[in-house]
């Protein structure tokens, strides 16, 4: 049994205790203290939460979407995997002044930023890299660590994804997370993971394939029982009513009728099925978590915010272009 089957098999046992349609949440209801829902504002790209939820000032900043690439001769073996993404995003306009910039200049004022704010946490937030470029992700582990700043990384749909190379998302994830990307996740699970920070419980679900696993919905069910606020983070958007098939997880129309991108990308095409129970499921639980003060995530490339059953969604504007959401939590 590989890796990721056993996986399955490890979450579908524990989805199994929880239950897949209601009583997790009512498990959740039951147990969890009330949290005061906090307010918030968005201000350009400063995200401000505020209210009794919080008992101490906390900053954090959320980037997603730089799309690095370097290349040495260790690539040869894999450059025609990699051309079209290579040549993606060499020259870019800052989001702010429209001047030039590229994605290495976009990072490292985006890392300064974090230093000079003395935020408590960066969280980086998946298509880092334009693909499991070896030289891009040894750069930058070594740029993050030497900044001596507390990071997170969650992955996104083109950091493990080499354009034409066989295999499923869920296997290309698996083997270039072991060979390339392991370090960045500090000994944490690749897949799911959280911090508390000041009260606030910051829970990390890698969603970039689309698809949310067993094993995934039943540690944000667990963890986000919490006596205290939650704030959700991902790559790809939780879907919301009115938004196109790129707000992904969990939408409804998500499948092989709307996959359009398929043969440019040179990737399996999504099932005719669509989203799996579990992912749907997922999506539902978030929706209802009463204490999630809100959800951060990138991938689309535009900044948006969205409220959708009380519960605001934040994109990040792509840090390509220079990109980030300074993101603070206050006691009022």
């Amino acid at each position: 049994m590989n890796l990721m089957n056993r996986r399955h098999f490890i979450g579908l046992s524990a989805l199994t205790t929880l239950g897949l349609a209601t009583s997790g949440s009512l498990l959740q209801a039951a147990t969890q203290k009330k949290v005061q829902k906090p307010d918030f504002s968005l201000t350009g790209n400063n995200v401000r939460f505020f209210g009794e939820a919080f008992s101490k000032s906390t900053r954090i900043v959320f980037l997603s979407d730089t799309h690095l690439w370097q290349s040495d001769e260790r690539e040869e073996p894999t450059r025609q995997y990699s051309a079209r993404m290579a040549a993606a995003y060499n020259q870019t306009q800052h989001f702010q002044t429209g001047q030039p910039t590229n994605p290495v200049q976009a990072f490292e004022a985006t890392l300064s930023h974090a230093v000079e704010q003395r935020a408590d946490l960066l969280v980086l937030a998946g298509d880092i890299f334009s693909y499991p470029s070896e030289a891009a992700i040894e750069w930058l582990h070594a740029r993050v660590k030497e900044s001596n700043i507390p990071y997170l990384y969650i992955a996104g749909n083109h950091d493990w994804h080499y354009e034409g190379m066989p295999g499923t998302l869920d296997h290309l994830r698996e083997t270039w997370t072991a060979k390339r990307l392991k370090p960045l996740y500090q000994g944490e699970n690749p897949l799911m993971t959280y911090r508390d920070i000041n009260g606030i419980r910051f829970i990390a679900i890698d969603d970039s394939t689309y698809e949310i696993h067993p094993e995934q919905l039943a540690f944000y069910t667990k963890y986000s029982q919490f006596d205290g606020p939650v704030v959700l983070l991902a790559h790809i958007p939780m879907y919301v009513p009115g938004r196109p098939f790129t707000y992904g997880c969990g939408h409804p129309q998500w499948g092989v009728v709307e996959d359009t991108g398929y043969t440019l990308e040179r990737r399996p095409q999504w099932p005719r099925t669509g989203h799996t129970k579990v992912t749907m499921e997922f999506h539902r639980r978030v929706f209802s978590t009463a204490n999630l003060a809100g959800i951060l995530t990138g991938h689309i490339h535009t900044q948006s915010l969205d409220v959708y059953k009380g519960i605001p969604q934040f994109v990040a504007p792509p840090n390509l272009a220079g990109g980030y959401l300074d993101v603070s939590f206050d006691p009022s």
